[in-house]
């Protein structure tokens, strides 16, 4: 059997296809006796309304588009899920596309974007050069949302990371800590720049001598974070504590100590960058910088449909708060 149409509703309420059709957009004056007519028919008929074309002929599709550079990471779990209810309250759905950290990727992506079949888009970790990402941004609605290029003109939303990193460090300072080892990456993030740069602002304004040894790479993920722990602990005079840029590194430090037969945090200190879920159910539990994740993609969102309404007029940016969450991977219960 073939699907209900719109001239099935209009022949069998009774009435043209344009009454039809301002019902269905809640448009025009239509008498209530006309308007239950025609949506018992579209119940009667089960009709379901091609909402793509409808929009299309509008010029707007309801859709953003949300790049990610991977969805195997969660830390982005909360952050889209502030996005999907800021999109959902205000009649938006979202597409999650992973980019895998290419630029090529992005570009298929954003055709659908430039063949209007998307109203914006969110880049969480943006491959494209800051050129094109402006020239995007003059056709369309853009934003950026934690990481971001200095030198594209859109919108972006983000925490204060060379802040945050610097706040870690001191913590790790202020329980005497000197030799503190970092786990960074040696991506392009802008973030992960701040990050080392806010740890060695800390350890120079504290008089603690920054040394290379005690800087190791990973990629964000458990086995990279394991294997550079197990690196620095190697070391004939070994870090007493270890800061990772990121949690899921930070939990393999966690494991790199227990095969090295060290306790934590008496014999090594743990500190970790995001408090993801994980952060709060690894033992120990540990110690973090929390990025207010929900609050991000929300902002993130609201910004970008201010967007599309044609409100802004100039790129915007927004800071949130981050805060330090000290648990026992640094401090005895």
């Amino acid at each position: 059997m073939s699907a209900s149409t719109i001239q099935d509703v209009a022949r069998a309420a009774g009435v043209s296809v344009a009454t039809v059709s301002r019902v269905l957009n809640n448009s025009g004056s239509v008498a209530k006796g006309t308007r239950d007519a025609v949506l018992e028919a579209i119940r009667r008929l089960n009709y379901r309304p091609n909402l793509l074309g409808r929009n299309l002929r509008r010029t707007e599709t309801r859709l953003v588009l949300v790049l990610l550079p991977t969805i195997a990471n969660p830390f982005y779990s909360r952050i889209v899920k502030g996005m999907e209810d800021v999109a959902i309250k205000n009649g938006y759905n979202i597409m999650l596309c992973n980019t895998d950290s290419n630029a090529e990727r992005e570009r298929v992506y954003l055709e659908l974007l430039k063949n209007k079949l998307a109203d914006g888009v969110i880049f969480m970790a943006p491959e494209l050069g800051g050129e094109e990402l402006s020239a995007l941004g003059r056709d369309f609605p853009v934003v950026q949302c934690c990481e971001y290029k200095e030198d594209a003109r859109v919108h972006h939303v983000k925490i204060d990371n060379f802040e945050a990193a610097e706040k870690a460090a001191n913590h790790l300072i202020s329980l005497g800590h000197k030799r503190i080892g970092m786990i960074s990456s040696d991506n392009k993030f802008l973030s992960t720049r701040q990050r080392e740069q806010g740890f060695r602002a800390a350890l120079e304004a504290a008089g603690i001598e920054y040394d290379g040894q005690l800087a190791a790479n990973g990629d964000y993920s458990f086995k990279s974070g394991r294997r550079a722990a197990l690196n620095l602990l190697a070391l004939k005079s070994r870090p007493t504590a270890i800061f990772a840029i990121s949690d899921v590194m930070a939990i393999g430090v966690l494991r790199a100590a227990r095969e090295k037969g060290l306790k934590v945090p008496d014999d090594l200190a743990v500190m970790g960058f995001d408090n993801i879920n994980f952060s709060s159910m690894c033992n120990p539990l540990l110690t973090t910088i929390s990025q207010p994740k929900y609050d991000l993609g929300c902002m993130a969102m609201k910004l970008l449909l201010r967007d599309i309404r044609g409100e802004l007029d100039e790129p915007v940016e927004i800071v949130l708060e981050n805060e330090l969450i000290i648990r026992e991977s640094t401090v005895k219960s």
